[in-house]
């Protein structure tokens, strides 16, 4: 069974070298292969401003940039968030993305008795998170606190479920046969559209 599959690049920095840019390559080589129809959204070439009030992210209008972001996400049955660790959680460019496509009416709605339903229901997740450090001192020192709110108080909020979560850590000292072996496991994810 093939599935629709949104592949959300958040590395702010455009460069192709990033190592962010291979990952997601590589779970979109996977799903293509497997028959899985891929579109991707690479938030470094995407213009739009941060929301600045509340009355803005209830009733102004979505930046026309965003709009086939915002159509790709509806239309998806699996995200994958795609992004380094930055100073313990997502860059500022991924949040500010979050913040303009996950408005009510979209991923959300406020129901009459003070409590939200969620409007993306019947979709999953998977964040897929570069960083300095050791994976397992993020998750067990830091209590992998960034991620944490990225899932509970995003993404389940509106309704993805499962979410799952692959972090690689000490990406700046890895050898050549380590990341091949990440990339490898990224293809696997995607033919699998996990």
């Amino acid at each position: 069974m093939t599935s629709r599959i949104v592949i959300i690049q958040g590395h702010p920095d455009a460069d192709p070298r990033r190592f962010c840019r291979a990952l997601a390559d590589a779970y979109a080589e996977g799903a293509e292969a497997a028959g899985h129809k891929v579109t991707r959204i690479d938030l470094a070439r995407i213009d739009f401003p941060l929301l600045r009030s509340q009355e803005d992210f209830l009733s102004g209008s979505m930046p026309e940039a965003l709009v086939p972001a915002k159509e790709a996400i509806l239309e998806a049955e699996h995200l994958v968030f795609v992004f380094p660790l930055w100073l313990g959680t997502m860059p500022a460019l991924v949040k500010g993305f979050l913040e303009q496509v996950m408005r009510p009416g979209v991923a959300f709605a406020y129901g009459s008795k003070g409590f939200p339903e969620a409007l993306l229901k019947g979709r999953s997740a998977r964040i897929v998170v570069t960083m300095g450090m050791p994976a397992f001192a993020y998750r067990w020192w830091f209590l992998g606190h960034g991620l944490r709110g990225m899932r509970r108080s995003i993404l389940k909020f509106v309704g993805l479920s499962p979410v799952r979560e692959t972090l690689f850590g000490m990406i700046e000292g890895a050898s050549d046969d380590r990341r091949r072996t990440w990339l490898d496991r990224m293809r696997a994810l995607g033919g699998k559209a996990l």
